[in-house]
């Protein structure tokens, strides 16, 4: 998959260090991956939520961070929409902003 950008997981990883090692691994699994189905993202990631539109939600470091993108699996692209911690998450749920 086409992953659009990679800075943002940057820019997190360098404020929240302990995301760094999940980001990385998400990033490197992603990408070498031709996902077509939300269920073949599943089987690589069980707990990803998927909130439609192409919104998919990941679980980094536990649960303790969320990964949100935007699966465009005609495109074979992955949108990196936010990266975020779970306070952070809870806020944009609540504002409508996923």
């Amino acid at each position: 998959m086409h992953i659009i950008t990679k800075r943002r997981l940057r820019e997190f990883w360098e404020r929240h260090a302990d995301a760094e090692h999940d980001l990385r691994i998400w990033h490197s699994v992603v990408k070498a991956k031709r996902y077509k189905t939300p269920h073949e993202v599943r089987a690589e990631f069980p707990t990803s939520s998927f909130l439609g539109n192409g919104v998919t939600v990941f679980d980094i470091v536990g649960n303790k961070y969320r990964l949100v993108v935007t699966m465009r699996y005609d495109m074979g692209t992955v949108f990196i929409r936010h990266v975020v911690t779970h306070k952070e998450y809870d806020r944009l749920t609540k504002t409508g902003s996923l």
